[in-house]
């Protein structure tokens, strides 16, 4: 019987090795090298057998709504905690408010919005502050989507109900949190309304004007326009409430162009010095 090959390292430690060769017997090196070959070939199958570790991607999660909590005092006022992606749409509809007026202001966040609309309000004629926010909503969105979205999405129920949806998951930080609701739409119920219970850009400034020229007129005419939609714009003044319903053209006899100023209450007309 041979005996195992103890092989010194030049760390020091000891291997097991093969036999050693020892040609004073006649002994070849034959049964070295096929020993090293099984050794390679056991590597690699048990390398073939080892399981792969399976790789879980996590899903892109849809942006948080803004958190808003109200305030008690002489007038209930909502403070809202904007997310890093309301910060991010707040400042690029702000900059492009201000790039279709060319006036400028560096005030951050919501607050530098509502002063970029104030600013339109205040320099701007009645009949083109419409035409001013409607230009900057076309410089926000890409006329090849802007296209594309008419073309792929002409006027039906999925349209109706997914532009309804889409506005709940991705316009909270602009309007406040909002909800889909039903209507009846030529027979048969769809959901297609947008809830607002109050709308953050009315609560900031209290103004019947700046939400009708500056908010509700634009943004009809540009969903109508650019996007092949229809939507009624239904705001309550009261409550500050406001109905986004899909599908519906405006009335001709419109009751939100018929309110009248709150002058005492008017945080534009008082803060800003806003003529409405």
């Amino acid at each position: 019987m041979e005996a195992t090959a103890l092989v010194l390292l030049p760390q020091g430690g000891l291997t097991v090795g093969a036999p050693p060769c020892s040609r004073e017997r006649g002994v070849s090196c034959v049964m070295k090298k096929s020993y090293g070959r099984r050794i390679k070939r056991c590597s690699t199958v048990r390398s073939v057998m080892v399981r792969p570790q399976e790789v879980t991607l996590a899903p892109i999660p849809a942006p948080p709504a803004p958190v808003r909590e109200t305030v008690a005092g002489t007038t209930a006022t909502t403070v809202y905690h904007d997310t890093w992606f309301d910060n991010l749409a707040i400042g690029y509809l702000s900059r492009q408010l201000q790039a279709a007026s060319g006036l400028k202001n560096a005030k951050p966040g919501y607050e530098g919005l509502i002063e970029a609309a104030v600013a339109i309000s205040r320099v701007f004629r009645l009949e083109t502050q419409g035409g001013i926010v409607a230009k900057a909503l076309e410089q926000a969105m890409p006329s090849y989507i802007v296209t594309m979205i008419k073309v792929m999405m002409p006027p039906s129920k999925f349209s109706r109900e997914y532009f309804a949806a889409f506005t709940t998951i991705f316009f909270p930080w602009l309007v406040g949190p909002c909800e889909v609701k039903e209507s009846e739409v030529n027979g048969t119920r769809e959901k297609n309304v947008v809830f607002i219970p109050k709308c953050r850009f009315l609560e900031s400034t209290n103004c019947v004007g700046m939400c009708t020229n500056l908010c509700k007129i634009p943004s009809q005419k540009f969903m109508q326009e650019s996007l092949g939609v229809s939507v009624y714009m239904s705001p309550n003044f009261e409550d500050m409430s406001c109905e986004m319903i899909f599908g519906q053209q405006p009335p001709e006899d419109d009751p939100a162009l018929k309110q009248p100023c709150f002058r005492t209450k008017c945080i534009a007309k008082q803060t800003y010095g806003v003529n409405c």
